[in-house]
Order: structure tokens, then sequence, then C-alpha cells
């Protein structure tokens, strides 16, 4: 278990709305400035063999993408009939879940849609998604802040036989201005 130079281990068990689909899995997620081109992290995570629905992305409604989807919605369906637009909204509704504060929500993952539409969830800006998503309360918060300050978040689920440490590597490489491991699958360890 020392191979995760940066897991994050809370002190107290996952709350229990933390949704048995994500449960006791290992994540990796690193938090992105405005600038960063997430299109291009995603796809090199895709090529470390991440499925697009085990990744979730999380916007401040300033950031460029949020800005794109503010246009849409503003003068669908016209928007659509721009490559652009339409090849962005395709990007999007391939990931697991994508959250926008105050523009939007794309949720194609069940275990995503488990982990935010649970009664149990806060709805308080960043942090009741991100706590939902097994990181801890007070991290959730200070995560929350940076997303608004920053621009992002990406979120993987690691799945059964992915290399968090390497995608954590990887994440690191690509820009980040912070990146860390969840690993709940280690709490009980």
């Amino acid at each position: 278990m020392s191979s995760f130079s940066a897991v994050h281990r809370p002190h107290e068990a996952a709350p229990e709305s933390f949704p048995s689909a994500l449960q006791n899995q290992v994540a990796a997620y690193a938090v992105y400035s405005r600038k960063a081109s997430l299109q291009s992290v995603v796809s090199l995570l895709n090529q470390q063999g991440i499925r697009d629905q085990d990744i979730c992305l999380l916007l401040s409604p300033d950031h460029p993408i949020a800005a794109q989807i503010r246009e849409m919605r503003s003068v669908a369906p016209e928007a659509l009939s721009r490559p652009a637009l339409a090849g962005l909204v395709g990007w999007l509704s391939r990931l697991g879940a994508v959250v926008i504060s105050n523009v939007g929500l794309f949720i194609r993952s069940r275990a995503y849609l488990r982990a935010f539409l649970s009664p149990q969830t806060p709805v308080c800006r960043y942090w009741g998604t991100l706590s939902s998503l097994g990181i801890p309360e007070p991290e959730a918060k200070r995560l929350g802040a940076r997303i608004e300050e920053e621009g992002g978040l990406i979120y993987v689920n690691c799945g059964p036989g992915a290399n968090p440490q390497g995608i954590l590597d990887m994440l690191r490489r690509t820009g980040s201005l912070e990146a860390s491991c969840l690993a709940s699958a280690l709490y009980n360890a």
C-alpha cells in the first residue's frame, strides 16, 4: 500500500450515502486551470485504458467549456449545427458525468447517477458532489473552492486492473495544479 505517494485516507468511513457502485474503488483526481486542454487529458486517459464512463469532469461556470454550453443553450437548436459545438456536446456526453455549476449536468454512468442523485447528497456547490464520490467533506470543500478559482477537476474511477499510481503520475504530467489518489478500497486494509 505504500506505493501510493499521495493517497488520501480519511479518518472515518465513507458516508452512508456513498453509492455501492463506487464504494471500495480506487480513484485519482486532479485540478486543472481554465487554460488546460481537458480533452487532451481525457484522450491520454483513454490511451491508458480508462473508459470514458469512468471519468467525471467538474467545471467552474467560468470555464471556457461552460461558456460554450451556455452559448448552446441560448441559441439552440441552431447552435448544434456548428460543428465545433456539436463535437463538444458529443464529447461531454460520452463521459461518465460532467457537472458545471449553474450551467448543466451530463450523466452517462449509472454509478455517477446514483452518487449525485442520492437523497443524502448535499447540493452545495461542488463539495456535495465530491463528497458523494468518497472524498471526505473537509477535503471536498477545499477542492470545491479550487474548482471555482482554477477551472476544473477530473475524477477517474479506477476499475479492476487499472494502475492508479500510473494514472496519478499521468495527471501530474499533464499540467494539473494538484493531483491525488483516493483509495477507498484500502481504508479497511
